[in-house]
């Protein structure tokens, strides 16, 4: 008995420890958790170059570095291919402008004719032209998640206990900020300040037009031209129909052709010119050969005084002998202009 007695204060000894030890760690606070790592910061790429500045690039590792020179525009800088002539007494100089995509040195057309022109008296500056900005798609907006109805309406019966009416009767929330108050950005709790407009493409290559021009005058030759070929031509009559310059006595173009989004079309532009215009066009193809009717049209209703279409055969297979071809017009619409 007294054993069975023993054994049983000890098995009582034993669940009351049992139970403390339990309620101890029943009380004890969890551990706390480890802290989440933090979120790795985000790489900031630089952006890419535009095409513009790839071909240019390009130019300053294959042409000899006597040829560039680096004009402003704006706040921009930008390279050109220069030329001098090759005689003692300069014609006067030809500022060049590509097409859309082409480089200043465009292996059909500029590149040719800037090489080419400076044995026959002329200095020659050929530009480098801006890419066509690129549009970036805005996407929608997301529609706020709404309340239920029941909720709404009974948000908008009771106010909030904690913001009291002010004394006109308004609600904090609906008071509006007074006019001479910038907003506030949530975030940083600054005013928000306005984004500069950017300078579009047209911008940008009257900017560089003037850019060139600048150049050419301090040369002070005895005449400036502007040659532009292709969508070159459009900016290049543009660019004179707007703010003619009264030092610039001729226009050339070859092959041109009016940019995409440009709502003023390439024959009126020509056509109320006042200056010597030539207008190089290739034969081969049906839609050229129709916008340089339409451009001759519209020159003779406006009576230009110094308008001349020259149409070419191209030669298929010999491209050197078609750029050769290309040189001796432009040359010799050149020698007949006073």
């Amino acid at each position: 008995m007294p054993r069975f007695r023993n054994s049983l204060r000890l098995l009582a000894l034993l669940t009351t420890t049992a139970t403390a030890l339990s309620v101890s760690a029943t009380d004890e606070p969890p551990a706390p958790e480890a802290a989440p790592a933090p979120a790795p910061a985000p790489i900031e790429r630089a952006p890419l170059p535009s095409r513009s500045e790839t071909m240019a690039a390009d130019l300053l590792r294959q042409l000899p570095d006597a040829e560039f020179v680096s004009l402003k525009a704006g706040s921009a800088d930008f390279v050109a291919l220069w030329r001098p002539a090759n005689v003692g007494a300069p014609k006067g100089v030809i500022i060049l402008l590509p097409g859309e995509g082409e480089s200043a040195d465009w292996p059909r057309g500029i590149g040719p004719l800037r090489r080419g022109l400076p044995d026959h008296g002329w200095h020659t500056l050929s530009l480098s032209l801006p890419d066509l900005p690129i549009p970036i798609p805005i996407a929608a907006p997301e529609d706020p998640a709404e309340p239920p109805v029941e909720q709404a309406e009974t948000d908008a019966k009771q106010p909030a206990e904690d913001e009291p009416p002010s004394e006109a009767g308004y609600l904090p929330e609906e008071t509006a900020a007074t006019p001479d108050e910038a907003p506030i950005d949530a975030e940083t709790d600054e005013p928000t300040e306005p984004a500069v407009a950017q300078p579009n493409q047209a911008e940008q290559i009257d900017e560089r037009i003037e850019a060139a021009l600048a150049f050419a005058r301090s040369k002070q030759p005895a005449a400036i031209v502007l040659l532009g070929q292709d969508t070159g031509g459009y900016w290049a009559a543009r660019y004179l129909q707007q703010l003619a310059p009264a030092d610039v006595r001729h226009l050339l173009m070859i092959q041109p052709r009016q940019p995409d989004g440009q709502d003023e079309s390439l024959a009126r532009l020509v056509a109320t010119l006042k200056l010597a215009t030539g207008d190089i066009y290739y034969r081969n193809s049906a839609s050229q050969r129709s916008a340089a009717r339409e451009r001759l049209d519209a020159s003779r209703r406006n009576s230009h005084p110094a308008y001349k279409q020259v149409g070419l055969q191209p030669l298929n297979g010999d491209p050197e002998t078609g750029q050769e071809q290309l040189l001796r017009r432009v040359r010799g619409w050149l020698d007949k202009q006073p």
